[in-house]
Formats: structure tokens, C-alpha cells, sequence
């Protein structure tokens, strides 16, 4: 349920986006989320077509693109992918370091 909240905020971006350009229609929103995001692509669709009925995004289609979970390295600044999914432990490839800052998957962005 926490989706509804981050969807009313980035929904309430594209619908000023569209309001400064004198949009008559919204044909469609792209919105990339990181794969570390846990928001669910059903509840995100689903809280989506709720906010845009009765508005000039009513017909939109959503287009959802996963940011990769990227980070670097404190120890090497290797950066690197990591798949959450397969391991909660991430260690470095090159030196096996274990402290990291993300480079991006964390994101939440309209286009």
C-alpha cells in the first residue's frame, strides 16, 4: 500500500509537466524505478488508472523501465551491478571490499 503515495506524488509531476506545456492529452508516462525499489508493478498500474480517471491522462499508458542497482566500491571504486534477488550479501568482484555507495537503482523519475 505504500505504493499509492509515491504513484499520487509522481503523478501529480507529469500532470504539472503537462499542465505547462498546455497538454490537452497524456498520451503516455514513462517511469523508471530502481531495481531496489520493492513497489510492485501491479499495484503501481492499478493506483496509476485510479489517479488519471476523469483527467487528460485517462488513456495514458504507463511505461515502467527498472533502473539496475548499481554501486561503487568504497574500498576500489569498482562499480558493479548487484541482483538483490539472488543475494542479500553483496561483496565486491575485484577486491571482495563489502562497504559500498549506490550509483543508481534507487530512483524514482517521470520522462
Amino acid at each position: 500500500m505504500h505504493e499509492l503515495p509515491v504513484i499520487e506524488s509522481l503523478f501529480n509531476v507529469c500532470m504539472r509537466h503537462a499542465s505547462s506545456n498546455n497538454a490537452s492529452k497524456v498520451i503516455s508516462v514513462t517511469l523508471k524505478i530502481g531495481e531496489a525499489s520493492d513497489l510492485q508493478e501491479e499495484w503501481i498500474q492499478g493506483y496509476f488508472d485510479y489517479l488519471c480517471k476523469d483527467t487528460i491522462a485517462a488513456e495514458a499508458k504507463l511505461i515502467i523501465e527498472r533502473v539496475p542497482l548499481m554501486v561503487r566500491c568504497k574500498e576500489c571504486s569498482e562499480e558493479f551491478h548487484v541482483d538483490l534477488r539472488k543475494s542479500r550479501q553483496v561483496l565486491c568482484p575485484k577486491c571482495g571490499g563489502t562497504k559500498f555507495e549506490y550509483v543508481s537503482g534507487r530512483e524514482y523519475s517521470v520522462d
